[in-house]
């Protein structure tokens, strides 16, 4: 089943979607997550229950592949409706992913994250003519429908916008949709209260040099040189970057890395592939992203992606200092990164 972009929202707002094997798929990594986040919870009524939510790799299924099939024939311990997540998905796993479309539908909905596919992948081509499957594109926001998330998070604090902060805002969000709401829920938190943001507001919160300071932590962190990490993570702290936003970057940026790699198993060059992610690796990055495609396998950036989930998590739940909870997190990744050069 082809569900158009007009459709996606209202599809993934349903508690009981017409097909339960859905893929997620386009540029806006963010918005895959988002949505796909959002069928489950919808479907499944939590993302928390550990029974009832169960989450695979890429290289789970590459590891073992009937995991995929045997998961969604078992039964929650306590019962009820179950939700299995698969993460950064590519055609490489098509395999192990296609036959969910010959089951029968039950009470487990698989969603599925991938990146871009084009209109010969055999995933989406899969999953576009099953009766059994739905395919849900995320392409990035246009000029409405950012205007629409932007005046919906903020409403949602009661929070209004002056049309020129308005206009300002939508040159400087959009190539995300989780950096899109993590950014507004920033520039919330700043306001602190209702009212109308000004322009000036908007430009002293977006756009300023803490994002600069994450993206060279970021891409410090990932190419192992703790010296340079350390300093980069003290500054975007006092900066007031969120230790959640510094975990949420770090996962963005390991999810870009296993989209690249995947367009490489494609057939793309390491040099074409940074240029064919949305937004494309900016170009002063772009050989340390190539130095780092080379540098980790798939397996490792999984590996990544679950430590930097689980600190995420553990950074909501534990009680612990989320300042200490993310500077493990941060060095470990550091080390992870270093030990692949070694």
């Amino acid at each position: 089943m082809k569900i158009t972009s007009a459709r996606a929202d209202r599809f993934v707002r349903s508690s009981d979607p017409e097909v339960r094997n859905v893929l997620f798929y386009g540029p806006d990594s963010g918005l895959v997550r988002e949505r796909a986040q959002s069928l489950i919870k919808n479907f499944v009524g939590s993302l928390d229950n550990p029974f009832n939510n169960i989450e695979i790799s890429s290289t789970d299924l590459k590891d073992d592949s009937a995991r995929l099939i045997d998961e969604s024939s078992s039964f929650s311990f306590f019962g009820g409706k179950r939700g299995i997540y698969v993460r950064v998905a590519t055609d490489a796993n098509a395999p192990s992913i296609l036959p969910i479309l010959d089951l029968a539908p039950g009470d487990t909905l698989i969603a599925i994250e991938a990146g871009s596919l084009g209109p010969r992948s055999k995933l989406r081509l899969a999953f576009e003519k099953s009766d059994n499957g739905a395919a849900v594109p995320c392409y990035l926001d246009d000029n409405q429908t950012l205007e629409k998330v932007i005046l919906e998070t903020l409403s949602a604090r009661k929070i209004s916008v002056s049309r020129d902060a308005l206009r300002y805002l939508k040159t400087q969000l959009g190539s995300d949709r989780l950096i899109t709401r993590s950014e507004l829920e920033k520039l919330a938190v700043f306001k602190g209260e209702q009212g109308e943001i000004s322009f000036e507001e908007a430009r002293l919160c977006i756009g300023d040099s803490s994002e600069a300071t994450l993206d060279d932590l970021v891409f410090a962190a990932a190419s192992g040189h703790p010296g340079q990490t350390g300093k980069l993570l003290d500054r975007a702290l006092l900066e007031g970057t969120h230790e959640i936003g510094i975990i949420r970057a770090l996962i963005r940026h390991f999810i870009r890395l296993h989209q690249a790699k995947g367009l490489i198993s494609e057939g793309a060059t390491p040099i074409q592939a940074p240029r064919m992610l949305r937004p494309p690796i900016f170009f002063k990055q772009a050989e340390n992203f190539q130095r780092q495609l080379q540098a980790w396998t798939f397996s490792k950036i999984d590996r990544a992606i679950s430590l930097l989930t689980d600190t995420e998590i553990e950074c909501k739940s534990s009680g612990q200092p989320t300042d200490l909870i993310c500077r493990q997190a941060v060095f470990r990744i550091c080390a992870l990164g270093g030990s692949l050069h070694r």
